[in-house]
């Protein structure tokens, strides 16, 4: 068994880490994970992850917490005793990453800011959120931003209603065919859903703050927790932006990403920086061969294509599609990624406090 010294001096790779929620889905983790084609109730992976899922009925007191692979210890116990090690002068990881696959639509709903968190939470985090689409089932949908003006009594009517009209949310908002490779920036506040049918990857604040006040998720009837996480419908109902609406909205979140140059071997893509964002970045490196480096730390990695190796003195570990790494920051500037045949690599990096 390694030290906890010896763990946060290197690339940290983790166990399989699926969390429940009250959505279905999963089967496409199939072609990215290699697990089991089939749709069930833990349709998300949590990836390199010190946040606890605040599900209302708990699996256990690490629910949500990655555990480091082959040893029997969790993110957030590494990150308190190796703190330096691990974070450097930050006080926190500072971001969340997770992999979802909706199989069927997700309830309408909204994230705090950090003013909202701050007042309701205590936490000094909202949920600014973004998603990069890896693969899609046919006829996959999202759902962004409101269609038309709307005003916060309407809403809440229309709330009232969803109890006996499953899909009087879906004719409020602005409704989206979706391909593999979009990308889109979820401000907090913004109305939203994933629809059926897509595979992402989702990088955000580091809380599992939702509020969702439409009655059903499916065949699932969202109980008053689940929707406004212990709030009152009304203070609930603010969470959400009555000011932003139209079809144009969409267009507001949709990124591109735009080439910043060569680092090594690989091409450098920029996903989301500080002027989407102050609460995290995503980068994205594509080699056909060669090697480059990995100039962030700390930062959390993910193989979204190809295959590959990262290593350092003294650490070497295959990686392929679907495995991920937190690089601390005391491996900074000293690992190095090598592919024969091509590897795409996603660094999802904490933002500013």
């Amino acid at each position: 068994m390694r030290t906890m010294q010896e763990i946060a001096s290197n690339p940290i790779f983790f166990e399989r880490n699926r969390v429940f929620r009250v959505y279905r889905g999963g089967m496409l983790f199939h072609k990215f994970f290699g697990d089991a084609a089939e749709d069930g109730n833990l349709p998300e992976e949590w990836v390199a992850s010190s946040v606890k899922a605040m599900n209302k009925v708990s699996a256990g007191e690490h629910e949500g917490v990655s555990r480091v692979r082959g040893e029997d210890v969790y993110l957030d116990e590494l990150i308190a005793e190796q703190k330096e090690a691990v974070l450097g002068d930050r006080e926190d990881l500072g971001v969340l990453v997770k992999v979802l696959d909706s199989g069927i639509r997700l309830p309408m709903q909204a994230h705090p800011d950090r003013a909202f968190s701050e007042q309701y939470f205590g936490s000094s985090y909202g949920k600014a959120e973004m998603w990069l689409v890896l693969a899609t089932r046919p006829g996959a949908k999202l759902y962004f931003g409101f269609r038309e003006k709307i005003t916060k009594e309407q809403f809440a009517e229309a709330v009232a209603k969803s109890e006996s009209d499953k899909e009087i949310m879906t004719t409020l908002v602005n409704e989206l065919d979706v391909q593999p490779g979009d990308v889109y920036f979820i401000p907090a506040k913004m109305i939203h859903a994933i629809g059926y049918g897509c595979l992402i990857l989702e990088i955000q604040e580091p809380t599992d703050f939702t509020i969702q006040p439409e009655a059903w998720c499916g065949d699932y009837r969202l109980n008053e927790y689940e929707m406004y996480l212990g709030l009152d419908k009304d203070t609930a109902l603010d969470c959400f932006d009555y000011t932003v609406y139209g079809p144009h909205v969409p267009q507001l979140g949709r990124k591109e990403p735009v080439v910043t140059g060569k680092i090594g071997d690989a091409v450098a893509e920029k996903l989301v920086d500080a002027t989407d964002t102050p609460c995290f970045a995503v980068n994205r490196y594509r080699a056909e061969s060669g090697s480059f480096p990995l100039r962030h730390a700390p930062a959390i990695y993910v193989v979204t294509e190809g295959q590959g190796v990262v290593q350092k003195e003294g650490f070497c570990q295959q990686m392929q599609k679907g495995d991920y790494f937190l690089l601390p920051h005391s491996a900074k500037d000293s690992c190095t990624v090598t592919t024969e045949t091509g590897i795409t690599l996603v660094a999802c990096l904490p933002g500013q406090r």
